[in-house]
């Protein structure tokens, strides 16, 4: 039996994007993004490998207008993120040369 873990974090994109995987350029704007990983054996600790990423989509407007997820390469996201978005928010600042 292999044992996985799925973790959820926020991403927020500043422009509009586009990724493999999804049917349509999206707004700017928060989404939801899943990664699954499946724990490496047998090691003498804890090591995952990721297995898949997924973005959660809102609902579009109109008659066919339903959720969707759609299976993302995690790469391409962090591209599509940009430097500003892609910065950890806990790191320190860099010192500025003035």
């Amino acid at each position: 039996m292999t044992t996985t873990r799925t973790t959820i974090k926020t991403v927020t994109f500043t422009h509009p994007f586009a990724l493999r995987g999804m049917d349509a350029e999206r707004p700017a704007g928060t989404y939801v993004v899943e990664t699954d990983e499946e724990l490496i054996e047998p090691l003498s600790f804890a090591a995952y490998r990721r297995i898949a990423t997924w973005i959660r989509l809102p609902q579009q407007a109109g008659p066919d207008g339903g959720a969707q997820t759609a299976l993302i390469d995690p790469d391409e996201l962090n591209e599509a993120l940009g430097p500003v978005e892609r910065a950890d928010p806990a790191a320190p600042a860099s010192p500025s040369s003035t």
